[in-house]
């Protein structure tokens, strides 16, 4: 059986209705400049609002002021890589100790909260660290943190490629985003560090308390 005229009609006039009410949606939310951009500069706008509202609805930290790398909102991120075989602080640093020689970069879980890494304060070689104390900093969009050494010893090589990339953290956080390389002073000291399993309940149990 076909439609009725006044049963198409009505279809029209409620497809116009949806119409109007999208427009003035659209039109209420954006300035009148937002319409005189190219299509694909008003959608890097569009992301750039969206991302903002984002941001304001978690209310991320903005602050330049140093702290450890703790979570930076309460949305559970647990699900980043946790390697076997490391070594890691509950300030969210990891070691990797082979032979003479311990490598000590930031966990997949510490970079996630950070965000997108902008600068990266290294020490220079031939210097020594403190366990538990800071040796340098990472400062993301979000906030700027201090890094503290999970192990003592002397500093025997940096990672300078981090200078010019620091987001060789982000990307990959085990390997290529590794920060310094030191001769332990006290093997001992990597016995009271975390394994994986142990570091990723630690992680889970932070991220619910927050």
């Amino acid at each position: 059986m076909r439609p009725s005229f006044s049963a198409i009609h009505l279809k029209i006039e409620h497809k116009r209705e949806l119409k109007l009410l999208g427009a003035l949606f659209i039109f209420s939310h954006f300035p009148f400049e937002f319409f005189q951009l190219s299509f694909e500069k008003t959608e890097k706008m569009a992301l750039r609002m969206w991302a903002s509202s984002t941001a304001n609805a978690l209310k991320l930290s903005s602050s330049a002021s140093k702290s450890h790398l703790l979570p930076a909102f309460s949305i559970s991120r647990c699900f980043s890589t946790v390697l076997e075989g490391l070594k890691y602080a509950n300030s969210h640093e990891w070691v990797k100790h082979e032979g003479s020689v311990a490598t000590i970069g930031i966990t997949a879980h510490a970079q996630d909260h950070l965000g997108e890494v902008v600068f990266v304060e290294l020490p220079e070689e031939k210097g020594s660290v403190s366990k538990e104390k800071s040796f340098g900093a990472v400062e993301s969009v979000k906030a700027t943190s201090e890094i503290l050494s999970p192990i003592s010893g002397e500093i025997i090589e940096v990672n300078t490629k981090l200078t010019e990339s620091p987001g060789l953290i982000n990307s990959s956080p085990y390997e290529d985003g590794w920060m310094i390389k030191v001769k332990p002073s006290d093997p001992a000291e990597l016995d009271s560090l975390m394994g994986a399993k142990e570091y990723t309940k630690f992680c889970e149990d932070e991220d619910a308390a927050h």
